[in-house]
């Protein structure tokens, strides 16, 4: 399963700079979230989706304990509360899990089911969510030291995510789903060129395919692109679109989110 191994190189890419982080404390521009808090939640939530693999009972007790806690008193206690290590300890137990995680999980027929805190989903879908999870949550790490990440045509896991919840960005703020999508015409790392969409639409969203990314995932808005968005749906969607599960989030404002 391609998607595995996507997931693993893209941990290998965020890995690489907390190596030499002397701040892990210092606040990141998403919702003021530490370099700490980003890998405490992210690690957090690979043992999750790994324990739906690897025992569905306990990940099924676990998983009602656990959204119990958030409702509680939030995301962030609840995880705290469950991950003790921070710094390099913490980078090294993620590391840990998500490299032997990653090579397991590439060995598993894609189609396979296992549980989450929301709907079953196939073992492909888990590895694109938390390759996902890893790239949008890293945005805000590679933001605050002021690195450009290396991206790849591994982007297209999560282009297709966002592309897949068109649908869902509508749902999720009880708005009517248009009947078509747009059509979309972006350029990958790679210098290819991929198409999705209703290719006769007159909806139209070009340019590259890491800036749909950072929109689809919200961590730019999409003021802060070079995205060219054509037609009252594109925009639409465009201004509030949303890949990941959960509540309907708001975008980050314009200019708030970027490369220090």
């Amino acid at each position: 399963m391609q998607q595995a191994l996507d997931f693993a190189e893209e941990c290998d890419a965020l890995g690489a700079p907390l190596e030499s982080l002397q701040d892990w404390d210092r606040p990141t521009q998403f919702k003021r979230w530490s370099c700490n808090d980003i890998l405490v939640h992210l690690h957090f939530w690979n043992t999750q989706a790994d324990l739906s693999l690897i025992d569905p009972d306990k990940f099924q007790r676990d998983i009602a304990q656990i959204l119990q806690e958030v409702r509680a008193d939030g995301m962030r206690s609840m995880e705290n509360r469950r991950v003790d290590a921070r710094g390099p300890a913490l980078l090294e137990q993620w590391r840990e899990l998500y490299t032997d995680m990653s090579q397991r999980w590439a060995a598993l027929d894609p189609r396979m089911r296992v549980q989450w805190a929301g709907p079953d989903m196939s073992v492909r879908s888990s590895m694109t969510a938390r390759q996902m999870e890893t790239w949008a949550h890293g945005q805000a790490v590679f933001d605050l030291i002021g690195q450009p990440r290396e991206e790849t045509d591994r982007i297209r896991n999560i282009v297709v995510l966002g592309v897949n919840t068109f649908a869902w960005s509508h749902q999720v703020r009880s708005l009517q789903v248009p009947s078509i999508v747009p059509s979309i015409k972006l350029a990958a790392p790679s210098g290819q060129f991929w198409q999705y969409g209703d290719r006769q639409s007159d909806n139209l969203i070009e340019g590259a395919a890491v800036e749909f990314a950072q929109v689809v995932t919200q961590t730019r808005n999409i003021a802060d692109t070079s995205l060219r968005v054509t037609g009252e749906i594109a925009r639409s969607w465009m201004a509030s679109a949303q890949c990941f599960a959960g509540p309907p989030e708001t975008p980050p404002a314009v200019a708030t989110r970027f490369t220090q």
